[in-house]
């Protein structure tokens, strides 16, 4: 075989692998792990069983690849932008940390679909988990939340007690992830000129109601 169609091989394997995870991420979003068929996934792949076999061993592995090659990838994306707004906007403050976290979250780097696609699938974890759920917990949330718990004691009083910090951290979080989930319910409520102006409304809401719930009201801003 030439070095030419060698490189011509791996190229078509690697856009049949890629058209896999593709639309196996479309389908487990749309409908979980365990209603999805490998047969369903490779004829919207047009591709064949085999294909699967060659790349991923068995629809499980298919499955935890679509989390490690896209999922993980795309919330390594909203940490980074998150630890950037808040090494770049100043002397960091509750209001700045939950600013900061807020619009990682609710303003990119996602586009729509993509953003879709990743809760949903994240949604369907926390419903049924799998071993994707571990894979999640311990790339992901619990650096996430140590982290951001650590951001919080770095700006908060001393006198906060330990285990109101974590319940409190737990609240932002929740808060984030509920209203980057349920924006288009809220926008059917809330509304706006456009999907701007309700991301900036919605972080201004969360910024404003967790300094209230954690006590600072506004004078840490």
């Amino acid at each position: 075989m030439t070095r030419k169609n060698a490189n011509s091989n791996f190229h078509s394997h690697e856009l049949t692998r890629d058209r896999l995870l593709d639309e196996a991420e479309e389908l487990f979003a749309q409908r979980g792990f365990h209603a999805v068929s490998v047969r369903e996934i490779t004829k919207a792949a047009q591709s064949n069983l085999a294909a699967v076999n060659y790349h991923f061993g068995n629809k499980q592995n298919l499955y935890l690849e679509v989390f490690r090659s896209r999922w993980l990838p795309r919330a390594s994306q909203i940490q980074q932008r998150f630890r950037q707004s808040l090494n770049n906007n100043g002397t960091p403050s509750p209001n700045l940390v939950i600013q900061s976290f807020a619009r990682a979250f609710l303003e990119g780097p996602m586009s729509t679909e993509e953003r879709t696609r990743h809760l949903k699938l994240i949604s369907g974890e926390l419903v049924q988990p799998t071993e994707a759920f571990e894979l999640v917990v311990e790339q992901v949330f619990r650096p996430l939340f140590t982290k951001l718990l650590q951001d919080f004691k770095n700006v908060m009083p001393d006198t906060l007690d330990e285990k109101q910090m974590v319940l409190n951290v737990f609240s932002i979080l929740a808060m984030v992830l509920y209203f980057n989930f349920a924006r288009p319910l809220v926008y059917r409520f809330v509304g706006g000129r456009e999907e701007k102006d309700l991301e900036n409304r919605l972080v201004d809401h969360i910024v404003q109601f967790s300094l209230s719930g954690v006590g600072t009201g506004t004078s840490y801003g």
